[in-house]
């Protein structure tokens, strides 16, 4: 205890908390509220990846917080997930339904993202009889072992073999995918908007061209929102401007307002396999827990209620404006939400760590590493959208200036 004494966060954090990767941020933050983050040495960032796309509505909003308080002076928890009538899960998925088609009117809330991802296939394989998944390349729905399966790059999947068996993966974007579906597959999992290969938009036709196979061959076609969901492309629902309507839906991230928060969203009929032989199909403990419920119910009121969605488009538009630089290759997304792409590897990541030295949070793609991230709470001020790409142009010269080599 002594010793323990004697280290600082950071070296408990190093040596006590297990670590995801060689390099973590590492900044210990005391303190966030609205886009703005607070170290312990009272430096301030502006968040400008949103907690990757959880804090739509910015960080500690009175009225989730308050909504926090008020439901964990009621309750916590009391039961695994579906056996007592929780009004939180029950107003907030009543909500949700209430902004969503009409098959798309049933919410099985889980804890996370990656879960809601292993619902959704156990849904499908129950609803079709079959197993053959389809997924895409560079796709992230997850670290899971079932996600993992549909994660769209060997490099990540290649050390926890054997993984699902029968799941086929095609290009983003690419007729092949749609070759592909038949009688013999039970679902198509795709994002409407790839994230992680650099904000990559679905070609609408394509998406539709999906759907009509999908129907020819009673293939379930599940569209993961995790993090496109909740207005970070200007709509509710990415789903919303493609003109196709999924199955199943999958969301995540910014469903909790900040808290823990997951589901996946189908029929009432699709969902009620998951019910009978065997009992309890699918089961979680603190999934749709009664305090992340009000949280995200009140931050999706928020949300929909001030109309934080209609000033997306305006401040879009004023990003691309902004950010414009020589080294910037490409610019690439919709909404709130791009990336910035690079010459190389190098370079990006040596703007991203230099953007945040100067008080910016930003960071790269999973399968884009010469890309940075551009996604900030949606509730930002034009004056913060200025002074941040100030940030990142000014990070871009003084790496340039420093490695001339990466130019």
């Amino acid at each position: 205890m002594i010793l323990v004494k004697a280290m600082n966060n950071r070296q408990l954090f190093l040596q006590h908390v297990a670590q995801t990767s060689e390099a973590p941020i590492g900044i210990e933050m005391v303190e966030a509220a609205g886009v703005t983050l607070t170290d312990v040495h009272g430096k301030t960032y502006t968040d400008f990846i949103a907690g990757f796309s959880v804090c739509n509505i910015g960080h500690s909003h009175p009225e989730v917080v308050k909504a926090v308080q008020e439901q964990a002076a009621k309750y916590m928890h009391l039961i695994v997930y579906g056996e007592f009538i929780e009004s939180p899960q029950v107003q907030y998925a009543s909500l949700l339904a209430g902004h969503l088609p009409n098959n798309l009117d049933c919410v099985y809330f889980t804890s996370s993202g990656a879960e809601a991802t292993e619902g959704a296939l156990k849904l499908a394989k129950r609803v079709t009889g079959k197993t053959k998944i389809i997924a895409c390349n560079k796709a992230y729905h997850g670290s899971t072992q079932g996600a993992l399966s549909v994660m769209g790059d060997e490099y990540w999947r290649n050390a926890f073999r054997p993984l699902l068996p029968e799941v086929y993966h095609f290009n983003y974007n690419d007729h092949a995918l749609i070759d592909a579906i038949d009688g013999t597959v039970a679902c198509v999992i795709v994002e409407p908007v790839q994230a992680e290969s650099g904000v990559t938009v679905g070609k609408k036709e394509w998406l539709a061209a999906i759907r009509k196979k999908c129907d020819e061959h009673c293939v379930l076609l599940i569209f993961d929102e995790i993090q496109s969901g909740f207005g970070r492309t200007g709509s509710l629902f990415a789903f919303e401007q493609m003109g196709v309507v999924p199955d199943v839906l999958l969301v995540g991230k910014a469903l909790g307002g900040g808290m823990p928060l997951g589901a996946f969203i189908s029929s009432h009929k699709l969902m009620s396999t998951l019910t009978v032989a065997p009992v309890l199909g699918h089961i979680t403990t603190f999934g749709g827990h009664p305090v992340s419920c009000a949280a995200g119910k009140k931050a999706f009121e928020i949300l929909t209620e001030q109309k934080w969605i209609d000033t997306v488009s305006a401040k879009s538009e004023l990003l691309k404006t902004l950010l414009k630089h020589p080294a910037i290759v490409q610019m690439q997304g919709i909404g709130l939400w791009f990336s910035l792409q690079f010459t190389s590897d190098a370079l990006a990541q040596k703007v991203a760590h230099t953007c945040v030295q100067n008080g910016l949070i930003t960071d790269w793609f999973l399968f884009a590493p010469d890309r940075i991230r551009v996604a900030p709470p949606l509730i930002i001020t034009e004056a913060e959208i200025r002074a941040a790409c100030a940030i990142i142009t000014t990070s871009i010269d003084q790496v340039l200036l420093e490695h001339p080599e990466l130019a």
